[in-house]
């Protein structure tokens, strides 16, 4: 089991043990929490992907009136 298990410090284990601390964290606030489902997380990699996720999260809502699924 040991060798298909996270490796301690990696990226997986890193970010399962955020997301864990979050929730629980989160949930002392409001016990509703719950992370988005059919999420995927996204590992920021250098500066060209952090400015076009920045600017993603900026200009995404200006654009909710032309989403055909927002209701």
């Amino acid at each position: 089991m040991s060798k298909i298990a996270p490796k301690a410090g990696s990226i997986s284990t890193i970010i399962r043990s955020y997301k864990s601390v979050v929730t629980k964290n989160a949930r002392k606030i409001d016990t509703n929490f719950a992370w988005q489902s059919l999420f995927h997380d996204h590992i920021i990699r250098n500066a060209k992907a952090f400015d076009n996720i920045q600017n993603y999260i900026a200009n995404n809502p200006s654009k909710w009136d032309e989403d055909t699924f927002f209701e």
